[in-house]
């Protein structure tokens, strides 16, 4: 049976995409079965694996239509590696969902079949608190924190952090934290290692090793509609996820 991860952070531009993209395509080349959902309207994850935006089926299908996950589902250019796509229509199922039945569990119902087919599930929430961010929530075991390495960096997470423990209230007790994750981090500025500081004291045991770094390469690697790992294997940025997949499986006790 899968874990469910959620990489979340309501905040814009702290690599939250980047990130979903290319530890699910890191975890799949180590032979664990990946299904990515790409949960955010903008449907950069889509894209960013090489997938148009106008699929049959996507995840505003999932959560409005009743549409099964195996229906959405898409082969990636890596082995092991599927993605459930996403399109602007998605942006509509915010307003659809309020009056919606069990509008908070919609997506962990459909998952609760899904997972069983999967190493595990990672969702790119969207950069907002609402009802979809909600469903991925409560569907997930966990939340994976993305958070840059610059001026605002906690500006926002203290919100994320209330709107998870009002998800294992009210929705999901079992619902952990992953572990935040240090992007763009550039060593060469004082307020970079500032902010690990930072970030180290308010999550305290709770922040991945690996840290991931500013490198040209991953911001042009969604242009070409690829993960790291296939558009530069050698770079700093391919490593860097690399080992994050590496921390991802050790703490999950997987290969």
């Amino acid at each position: 049976m899968g874990k469910i991860i959620s990489i979340a952070n309501q905040k814009g531009g702290v690599g939250k995409t980047t990130t979903a993209i290319n530890v699910a395509a890191a975890i799949a080349k180590k032979s664990n079965k990946v299904l990515l959902i790409d949960a955010d309207p903008q449907g950069n994850a889509t894209s960013g694996l090489g997938f148009e935006k106008n699929s049959q089926f996507s995840t505003y299908d999932i959560l409005i239509n009743d549409v099964e996950v195996a229906n959405t589902v898409q082969r990636g250019k890596i082995k092991y590696l599927d993605i459930c796509p996403t399109n602007m229509s998605l942006a509509g199922a915010e307003v659809e969902l309020v009056n919606a039945e069990n509008r908070e569990f919609r997506l962990k119902n459909k998952l609760e079949i899904a997972k069983d087919h999967y190493d595990f599930i990672l969702i790119d929430c969207p950069p907002s608190l609402g009802l979809i961010t909600l469903n991925a929530l409560t569907a997930s075991d966990s939340v994976l924190i993305p958070v840059q390495c610059e001026y605002f960096a906690l500006e926002g997470v203290g919100e994320l952090i209330k709107t998870i423990d009002l998800v294992r209230k009210y929705y999901n007790r079992n619902l952990s934290i992953e572990g935040a994750l240090l992007t763009m981090y550039d060593a060469r500025t004082k307020l970079s290692n500032q902010v690990v500081e930072e970030i180290n004291k308010y999550f305290e045991n709770r922040v991945f090793d690996t840290v991931i770094p500013r490198n040209v390469r991953l911001s042009e690697a969604p242009s070409y509609g690829m993960p790291i790992s296939l558009y530069d294997p050698k770079s700093k940025g391919a490593k860097s996820y690399e080992r994050l997949a590496k921390e991802i499986l050790k703490k999950n006790k997987k290969n």
